[in-house]
């Protein structure tokens, strides 16, 4: 396997990380340590996870924990074999404090985290939210001190835009507090929102590590139209985690299955693939619930994408926009 930098952190880390989201439910434990250890057998090294992950029974508040707990006993003797993360921010619970940056959250579940996890410093701490009640000034004095304490080795953000990333680079800088390392956005081939930021992270040093790069199973060929979602599959047993294709979105899967087609490669192989072709990316968190689905994962790093469907693909996915260059003409 060909491993990766993650940003300018030192740290390297294969291209495909074992997603964990769907550990507990629908994958229950024994299948979840199993796949663990299958995934690192095969060269994985980046395990991704967070303190609100419980599977398919989350909620907005629910206490979450459970995914930490099973990823804590898959990695009991394998911990030194991978780059560990997990995510801070998100509800555990209906009171003020069970949510948030703030110093005060972020220090207690961090505690919480290590128990569950059954290790004594996390790799990758990630800020899963931006939070517009707590000023990053707080939140960035929170993980100055996890890593003077040795708890956090790095940390990165989710879900942030690259004007946040800027401020937190910029106020990490000026408080000589530690550095962000990563960013976990949601990106795919049908899902180019937040194309031009990657840039921003590339020109930074900043690591990038796409969520959904299959779109819940979307760009899988698990879905066809006119007919339901199969049996087993994310539009079947969580609706609301998955996008309902409309007649262009189908449109759009089958012109993309068509070129993979033409590449030779699984359609899902294929989308990974040209995920990792894009700049800054570091590693896709890919969500595992079989053998099969991470066999096809990691075969992905391997998938190269013919020139020529570069352009094809930007027609049927088209970028966002950006203002022209009237002086590069760029």
């Amino acid at each position: 396997m060909q491993y990766r930098p993650l940003g300018g952190s030192g740290l390297v880390v294969s291209p495909i990380c074992l997603g964990t989201m769907t550990f507990g439910s629908p994958v229950e434990e024994s299948e979840a340590i199993r796949l663990t250890h299958a995934a690192i057998d095969m060269g994985i090294n980046f395990v991704d996870t967070a303190d609100v992950y419980e599977g398919y029974n989350r909620y907005l508040g629910s206490p979450g924990g459970l995914t930490e707990q099973i990823v804590g006993k898959a990695l009991r003797e394998r911990r030194d074999q991978v780059i560990l993360a997990t995510k801070v921010c998100s509800p555990i619970g209906p009171g003020p404090q069970d949510r948030g940056l703030s110093a005060v959250h972020i220090l207690r579940q961090l505690e919480r985290s290590l128990r569950s996890l059954q290790t004594e410093a996390i790799d990758l701490y990630i800020l899963h939210w931006p939070d517009k009640l707590v000023p990053p000034e707080v939140t960035l004095q929170a993980m100055d001190t996890a890593v003077r304490q040795g708890k956090v080795r790095y940390f990165g953000a989710s879900n942030h835009l690259a004007w946040q990333l800027c401020r937190l680079l910029w106020l990490s800088d000026q408080r000589h507090c530690p550095r962000l390392i990563s960013s976990q956005i949601p990106f795919s081939m049908l899902r180019r929102e937040l194309q031009h930021d990657l840039e921003f992270c590339q020109a930074h040093g900043i690591g990038v590590t796409p969520y959904r790069s299959l779109e819940g199973g979307l760009l899988t060929g698990k879905y066809h139209r006119g007919q339901p979602p199969p049996a087993g599959s994310r539009a079947a047993e969580k609706p609301d985690w998955v996008w309902k294709p409309d007649e262009a979105m189908f449109d759009k899967l089958e012109a993309i299955a068509t070129l993979a087609e033409e590449a030779a490669a699984p359609i899902a192989q294929y989308c990974l693939a040209w995920t990792l072709t894009q700049p800054a990316i570091s590693s896709l968190v890919v969500g595992i619930k079989n053998i099969q689905q991470l066999q096809d994962a990691v075969a992905a790093a391997d998938v190269a994408i013919p020139p020529h469907h570069l352009a094809k693909l930007d027609a049927i996915c088209p970028p966002p926009w950006r203002p022209p260059d009237p002086i590069r003409s760029g």
